[in-house]
């Protein structure tokens, strides 16, 4: 599940969890959940998985994703910045490209790959004149195209970091128990089981790239058969589809 406006992340949330549901009023919806083992969720998706997990409350959650989104849109007020999808490159390719970006701005307009999303899809966040550099520069790197992202600002990267404070303090507040079934993090591709670690990466999680390539490739290692994406869209299944053509992923919506 991802989430390009933050003033939708409460909406997004919201609708997710209610997607379980839909799942669970189905014949044989509840065993599909209790056989479910892992979880994962895209940006701000890691809440709902950390939710269905029972890391916390529904209600906490949501309090939690909308002072997310709120701390996410002022930091983005506070810089112009942008995202860009750069297609058809592999991961150090597109690092190369950012390179060569930085070199033609300032500091405050640095680049750096915030999305890992799938082979050949990664988002570049930075400042405007970074990004457009990337978008001058990636034809002579042999991208095929490059898509600018309607999103608030520079996620996953440094111009996210006034966000991280509240964030911080929020979770600190909020009662966060061991997850059932693991969670496997933006942040680092890993599940967390201890609530401090949890609460810290949760709080670092917007402004570090999200490692999401490395957290489906982790799960068609370890045999993923059947999976299903909770929420609006069909993302995630074409991602993971994109990765292996024999992934059963089911979209359940709201």
């Amino acid at each position: 599940m991802r989430s390009d406006f933050p003033s939708l992340q409460p909406a997004i949330y919201v609708t997710s969890l209610a997607a379980v549901e839909v799942l669970r009023e189905r014949d044989g919806g509840q065993q599909i959940i209790d056989s479910v083992d892992v979880t994962c969720g895209l940006s701000l998706g890691e809440y709902t998985a950390l939710a269905f997990a029972g890391a916390f409350s529904f209600e906490d959650g949501l309090k939690l994703v909308k002072l997310r989104g709120e701390a996410m849109q002022e930091a983005a007020d506070t810089a112009k910045s942008a995202m860009v999808s750069v297609i058809g490159l592999d991961s150090d390719k597109v690092q190369q490209l950012c390179d060569a970006a930085n070199q033609d701005v300032d500091e405050a307009n640095k680049v750096q790959i915030a999305n890992y999303l799938c082979p050949g899809n990664y988002a570049v966040s930075g400042g405007v004149k970074g990004v457009e550099a990337v978008e001058a520069k990636a034809k002579s790197f042999k991208a095929r195209m490059t898509v600018r992202l309607a999103v608030a600002g520079a996620f996953h990267t440094s111009f996210m970091e006034p966000a991280v404070s509240r964030l911080e303090a929020a979770l600190a507040a909020t009662d966060i128990k061991p997850p059932r079934i693991p969670v496997i993090s933006n942040v680092d591709a890993q599940p967390h089981a201890d609530p401090a670690t949890i609460k810290k990466i949760l709080a670092r999680q917007v402004t570090s790239p999200v490692q999401w390539e490395t957290t489906v490739n982790t799960l068609l290692t370890k045999g993923l058969k059947k999976g299903y994406e909770l929420g609006p869209g069909k993302v995630i299944a074409g991602i993971v589809k994109r990765m292996d053509k024999g992934a059963n992923i089911e979209n359940i919506g709201a």
